[in-house]
C-alpha cells in the first residue's frame, strides 16, 4: 500500500514534521531529480532557500546498476565489501569515479544554470531525498556537506529502509524519516505516482523557489 500520493504530497508532510523542530535559519539541499520535488515543498513550508546537491552512484564494471559507492562534490564513498567480493581493481574504481564526477558536474551546471552554489558554513542544512534504499548518494552528499562546516546537518526523507537509516544516522546530526516499512524493497513502491522528474522540471522548481525566497549568500 502506497504511503504518499506523489513527491509533492510527501514533501508537504515532511515539511510539516520539520517545521515542528523549529530549525534555525534552515537551507534545503535536495538530491535531484526526485528529491527536488520533495525539497521544494519542504523549503516552501520552512520558508527556506532551496538548492541542489548533485551526487552520483558509482556502478560496478559490467553491472552499472550495482552500486559500489557514490560521489558528491569533494566526497567519495565506497562500499569496500562489494568491491572486495567482486575483486574490482583500483584502476576500474578510479575510472568510474572520473566518469561519475564528470556527469555530476554536467548535471549541476544544467540545474543551476549560472547560479553559484549557496554557502553552507554556519547554516542549518536540511538534506532531502524522496527516499533511501541503499543510501549511497545520501551518504556521499552528507560527507560533502560536512566539509562545508554547517552548524547542523539534518537528513530528511519520507521513507527509507531500516538498515539504511541505522547506517546513516551517525553521519548527520539528525535524521528524520516519516516511515520505516518493515518490508521495504524500493522507494517507488511507497508512492502512487513515482514518475521520473525531468531536468527541465527540476530547473523550474529551483527557479520558483528562488522567486519565493531569494537565496542568501553563495559559496
Amino acid at each position: 500500500m502506497a504511503l504518499f500520493h506523489d513527491r509533492s504530497d510527501a514533501g508537504r508532510r515532511l515539511g510539516a514534521r520539520l517545521a515542528a523542530l523549529r530549525l534555525d535559519d534552515p537551507l534545503v539541499l535536495a538530491l535531484p531529480r526526485g528529491g527536488v520535488e520533495v525539497g521544494f515543498e519542504v523549503a516552501r513550508t520552512l520558508h527556506a532557500s532551496l538548492d541542489v546537491i548533485v551526487a552520483r552512484k558509482l556502478g560496478a564494471p559490467n553491472q552499472p546498476e550495482l552500486a559500489i559507492g557514490a560521489v558528491a562534490p569533494g566526497a567519495v564513498v565506497l562500499n569496500d565489501r562489494i568491491i572486495e567480493q567482486l575483486e574490482i581493481s583500483a584502476r576500474d574504481i578510479e575510472a568510474e569515479i572520473a566518469r561519475a564526477t564528470a556527469e555530476m558536474e554536467r548535471r549541476a551546471a544544467v540545474f543551476r544554470s549560472d547560479r553559484p552554489p549557496l554557502a553552507l558554513a554556519g547554516r542549518t542544512v536540511v538534506l532531502v531525498d524522496d527516499g533511501l534504499a541503499t543510501g549511497a548518494t545520501a551518504a556521499a552528499a552528507a560527507q560533502s556537506i560536512r566539509q562545508a562546516r554547517p552548524a547542523l546537518t539534518v537528513l530528511a526523507v519520507p521513507v527509507a529502509a531500516r538498515e539504511t537509516v541505522a547506517r546513516l544516522k551517525d553521519q548527520v546530526d539528525q535524521l528524520i524519516c516519516l516511515s520505516l516499512p518493515p518490508d521495504f524493497r524500493a522507494v517507488g513502491e511507497w508512492y502512487e505516482d513515482f514518475d521520473q522528474a525531468t531536468d527541465r522540471h527540476v530547473v523550474e522548481l529551483l527557479e520558483r523557489a528562488g522567486a519565493l525566497r531569494p537565496a542568501q549568500g553563495t559559496a
